[in-house]
């Protein structure tokens, strides 16, 4: 693995974009890919490229709710297809961390995938399978990174954080809005006495007060 890992340190990963479209349909339909099916979900693929830039590999994932798919990977050059997955593998990992993916899926058959991790999935495990992927045919390797019920219940505890702190800001601003409501009619009343003592003093001395020019 050390050797695989020192080859695969001179490949760049990176997420596709639309410039590597041609050289992508070149890739799937060299490996009999549905290339006008792929072409709309280019952003699920990741691709590795040599040092001098040509495009070498590509392999996407399909995230639904916490859960991602690891499909299509395509090789310009097979001999390489190992060092070329471990980029991947690397790259796709962090890509589902920072999705908050608990865990992952394919039925990619090369040896790799169960060297790097994965394993047959358990009738047990095979329930927790998103339905959008149930009817695809192929046996399935999985991988766990996180424990789906611990995300569940931090969800929930952050959900109930979230939830009080609202209650408390909109408790906080209904305070606020009857300070400026009192302040509001006291300076009314205040106001209003005001205008009120003015005319009685305009009116008890009305003869006093003389015409205009």
């Amino acid at each position: 693995m050390a050797g695989m890992s020192e080859a695969a340190s001179t490949y760049r990963v990176r997420r596709a974009t639309v410039d590597d479209l041609q050289s992508l349909t070149a890739l799937w339909e060299a490996m009999h890919f549905p290339a006008a099916e792929l072409e709309p979900r280019l952003t699920e693929f990741q691709v590795v490229e040599a040092p001098d830039g040509k495009l070498l590999g590509a392999l996407a994932l399909e995230i639904s709710g916490r859960h991602g798919l690891l499909h299509r990977e395509a090789f310009s050059d097979f001999a390489l297809a190992d060092a070329l997955r471990h980029s991947l593998w690397e790259r796709m990992q962090s890509v589902a961390k920072n999705h908050g993916l608990v865990r992952i899926w394919t039925k990619e058959t090369a040896p790799f995938w169960c060297h790097s991790g994965l394993h047959a999935a358990s009738p047990e495990e095979l329930k927790k399978l998103p339905e959008v992927w149930t009817a695809l045919p192929g046996d399935w390797l999985t991988i766990q990174f996180r424990d789906e019920e611990a995300v569940e219940a931090s969800l929930d505890k952050e959900f109930v954080k979230f939830r009080e702190a609202a209650k408390e800001q909109t408790e906080q601003a209904l305070q606020r809005a009857k300070i400026l409501k009192y302040g509001a009619t006291f300076m009314a009343i205040i106001l209003a006495a005001v205008v009120c003592a003015i005319s009685i003093y305009m009116l008890k001395n009305r003869g006093n007060i003389p015409p205009p020019p």
